[in-house]
């Protein structure tokens, strides 16, 4: 029986972290990002097995990886937007290589993909005891016609009037609503162990 490993992270720009370098890494790819003006390479001895898996309204241009990822950060300019969420697991070693492609495939297609994330998906198996797979999840969905739809929106705190209230300091309150469940704790971990350690 397999140990169960698996952790999250976010990929962002407020921690100095670039979402072109992050999958040149992982994929083994060459990329270049266009908001920084240079090229990523990182040489590996086992190519991973590659592949992105998108929503039906996502447009055709996702399945190149260097554009999915110049696009991401051309559309999250923030300095502290955070480009992808990012998980690392390990495969079940008594599974055959295609049963382990299988499996994580239909989990990140069940469980990501067809909530609207587009799935970047490396499988690296430099290591025979240790075959694991890197997976980022950009965190913008697709608009119906294939454009970047909003992660959030702006709600104003109002009074029983309906008049916008303001803070002691004289701000406008208000809050942010998020218009996608992404981040729920049942979106990541809790429903994983059951699909992927048999």
């Amino acid at each position: 029986m397999a140990i169960f490993h698996m952790n999250f992270s976010n990929i962002s720009a407020g921690k100095g972290r670039s979402a072109i370098a992050s999958a040149s890494y992982r994929s083994g790819e060459k990329l270049h990002s266009d908001m920084e003006g240079k090229n990523y390479f990182y040489a590996r001895d086992v190519m991973p097995e590659t592949y992105i898996l998108a929503p039906e309204n996502a447009p055709e241009w996702v399945s190149n990886r260097e554009r999915l990822w110049n696009e991401v950060e051309a559309v999250d300019r923030k300095s502290n937007s955070r480009y992808a969420k990012e998980f690392n697991v390990a495969l079940p070693v008594e599974l055959s290589t295609d049963e382990q492609k299988v499996l994580l495939l239909e989990y990140v297609q069940n469980t990501f993909v067809n909530e609207g994330m587009v799935a970047d998906i490396a499988i690296h198996r430099d290591h025979p005891e240790n075959p694991h797979a890197h997976v980022m999840l950009t965190n913008r969905p697709f608009n119906a016609d294939g454009t970047w739809g909003q992660k959030t929106k702006t709600e104003y705190i109002l009074d029983k009037n309906g008049n916008k209230t303001k803070t002691p300091a004289g701000n406008i309150r208000n809050r942010k609503i998020w218009l996608v469940d992404w981040d729920k704790k049942e979106k990541s971990s809790n429903g994983v162990r059951s699909g992927l350690s048999q």
